[in-house]
């Protein structure tokens, strides 16, 4: 196992080292080194700074690379650090609990999920045998050879004029520093996201709503460990890195949000409200379906905080923020879910189970029938008791009634019905993608069941303390210890564990893959020295013959199933086979300048009726004008044409 990783190292560091130091810089600038929960913001941050300065490059005639990252770090870092000067604001003292307990949870949390998802992935070169992963490894190879990750470029390999490019920035600038094959750089890419970029962005948001209790950033810490909705879920389903790259970040841009509502002062609230801007563009460069969320559950916590405040001061002040924010984020919502319609053959996906299934699953953050974690249920009805018995906490249901409310729609309710098209369109009405948001939702409640557990310990222990008496030093030792071994349980619980055995089919190569089988990976590693550098490839897309352009750096006529191809191209997609007896085959051939086929049979990654279109270049007969070059089993093989 560890061997099978030692390719990954090297790039996995890397990618460490983009999503943390860019944005380290920036808060050290703007914010000093002792705002813990600011700190824990630098991921985000870093996306931003990533996707931004992706998006720039060519826009001033320069090549993606670590040079426009490292200019516009310099310029961010400088504009945090003249606001700062401008900040009134006395010491801010980290108490030596939290200062110990955040980077202890943190670098747990980060290895548990690194070993989680190094099982599940299997080894460093595996792909996922799934539709999405043609354009999100060709996507990244795009992006290398071009030196253009921009969003208006990415989406080219597939014809789409705008896509969001944070997560193959990433991952392209990932490959390119470390010199790694794109296979692995996407892998070690995604382990960086779920380790460091989800905690971190978990423990952000804890820090803010409980007031940087250490308890609070343990708790979130672990809790980012146990659930099978997210992340483990996204590299099953599709596969859909962007989105967990986009989903990840929800966490942060909410935690930067709230910091926004108590800041005072023209200076700090402008340096906190640029902190915002940046972390939810950062968001919408990974995916514009995690700025929906954010928006809806930052407009639900928000109102609900400012409601909670008119109930304890009636001031005009009060009043008028409450009004803003009510009829602002309603305003945004209706905006962004009219601007995200998806059309009717992109969001036509059927629900899977009735609504009182629905209901259950989602209460319990365990959909797909994902079984429930003790520990987290525990702390999740801990924390509903917490959020009845303390109103000042009421705020925290808000963001989880609505993912609850998403999710029981999509996956509940028949396609016909008003509000599950009118709700949930903008996300495919796919029901996956709505059940990764509950664990979103759901770690700040289980954080406030685990800080009412931890004081209702605390007093109970204390009532039964002698007057004056100290507690013995091992009772106390021993409650901190039972806590850290139940917080620890949770990532070995059920819900996250059949997720994750569900990626390793996912990654997993046999003779019957999906996508590309055993033997056509093995026919991939030798284009390298069956075909020239500058071959042009035909292929079915649909059998994985297009990631001959990701796997083997080899052009193919095709790079993802959708897009726009020629007349020529589509003629020897359903003729090529003719070549000896049709003369407007070579004719195409020619115009096209194509040298090879790759001929992976009639296996589709989706569906096999739809190989039809593909006639042409699957289930060929050697000729004198198709000779096979190159073959591994009985469907795999390399055809180079002659005669032509």
């Amino acid at each position: 196992m560890i061997e099978d990783w030692v390719p990954a190292a090297l790039p996995a560091l890397v990618g460490a080292l983009l999503v943390t130091v860019p944005g380290l810089i920036v808060v050290f600038s703007g914010w000093g080194a002792l705002r813990v929960t600011h700190l824990l913001l630098a991921p985000a941050v870093s996306i931003a700074l990533v996707g931004v300065s992706a998006t720039i490059a060519p826009l001033v005639g320069i090549n993606w690379s670590i040079v426009p990252l490292l200019v516009l770090t310099a310029v961010a870092a400088g504009c945090a650090y003249l606001l700062r000067r401008r900040v009134v604001e006395g010491p801010i003292p980290t108490p030596r609990r939290t200062a110990i307990t955040v980077p202890l949870a943190l670098a747990a949390a980060a290895s548990i999920l690194l070993i989680q998802f190094v099982r599940a992935f299997g080894t460093a070169s595996s792909i996922a045998q799934r539709f999405d992963n043609i354009v999100h490894l060709n996507g990244v190879k795009w992006a290398l050879d071009t030196g253009n990750a921009s969003p208006f470029n990415i989406g080219a390999t597939s014809d789409i004029g705008f896509y969001p490019n944070a997560w193959h920035a990433l991952t392209a600038l990932t490959a390119q520093l470390s010199g790694a094959d794109v296979a692995v750089s996407v892998n070690a890419a995604n382990l960086i996201i779920v380790a460091v970029v989800w905690t971190a962005s978990n423990m952000a948001l804890a820090g803010v709503l409980f007031s940087g209790r250490a308890a609070a950033y343990a708790t979130a810490a672990a809790l980012s460990t146990g659930f099978g909705a997210f992340p483990a879920l996204f590299f099953n389903w599709g596969v859909l890195y962007p989105n967990v790259l986009g989903y990840s970040l929800i966490p942060a841009t909410l935690a930067a949000g709230l910091s926004l509502i108590g800041t005072q002062g023209w200076a700090a609230r402008t340096r906190d409200g640029l902190l915002l801007a940046v972390v939810t563009t950062g968001m919408f460069l990974a995916h514009p379906n995690a700025l929906l969320a954010a928006t809806l559950f930052g407009w639900l916590l928000a109102l609900g905080i400012c409601v909670r405040d008119l109930s304890d001061r009636r001031s005009r002040a009060v009043w008028i923020r409450t009004a803003i924010i009510g009829a602002g984020g309603a305003v945004a919502c209706v905006v962004l879910w009219t601007v995200a319609r998806t059309p009717p053959e992109h969001s036509g996906w059927l629900p899977w189970q009735n609504a009182a299934q629905a209901v259950g699953e989602a209460l319990l953050v365990s959909p797909r029938g994902f079984m429930p974690t003790i520990v987290t249920t525990v702390l999740l009805v801990s924390g509903f008791v917490a959020l009845v018995t303390t109103p000042r906490l009421l705020p925290l249901a808000l963001p989880f009634i609505a993912a609850v409310t998403l999710f029981v729609l999509a996956s509940g309710f028949p396609v016909g019905y008003p509000f599950r098209s009118l709700l949930t369109n903008p996300w495919y009405s796919d029901s996956n993608r709505l059940a990764a948001l509950l664990p979103i939702a759901a770690i700040p409640i289980a954080t406030a069941g685990a800080v009412f557990l931890v004081d209702l310990v605390q007093r109970w222990v204390a009532q039964r303390s002698a007057p004056g008496g100290a507690r013995p030093k091992w009772f106390a030792g021993s409650l901190v210890v039972i806590g850290v071994v139940a917080l620890a349980s949770i990532a070995m619980g059920p819900n996250a564990a059949k997720s994750l055995r569900q990626v390793r089919e996912a990654y997993t190569a046999t003779a019957d893959s999906l996508l590309i089988s055993d033997d056509e990976r093995k026919l991939l590693d030798r284009l390298d020295t069956q075909t020239p550098d500058d071959a042009l490839i035909i292929g079915s897309p649909r059998t994985g013959a297009s990631l001959a352009y990701a796997l083997a750096d080899r052009e193919v006529t095709e790079r993802h199933i959708f897009g726009s191809p020629s007349a020529d191209k589509l003629f020897l997609d359903l003729h090529l086979r003719d070549i000896e007896t049709d003369p407007q085959v070579c004719a195409a051939v020619n115009r096209l300048g194509v040298d090879y086929v790759l001929d992976f049979g009639s296996r589709d990654v989706i569906d096999d009726t739809a190989a039809s279109a593909y006639a042409g270049v699957i289930d060929l007969v050697p000729s004198r004008r198709l000779v096979l070059v190159d073959s591994e089993g009985p469907n795999a093989r390399l055809f180079r044409i002659d005669g032509c």
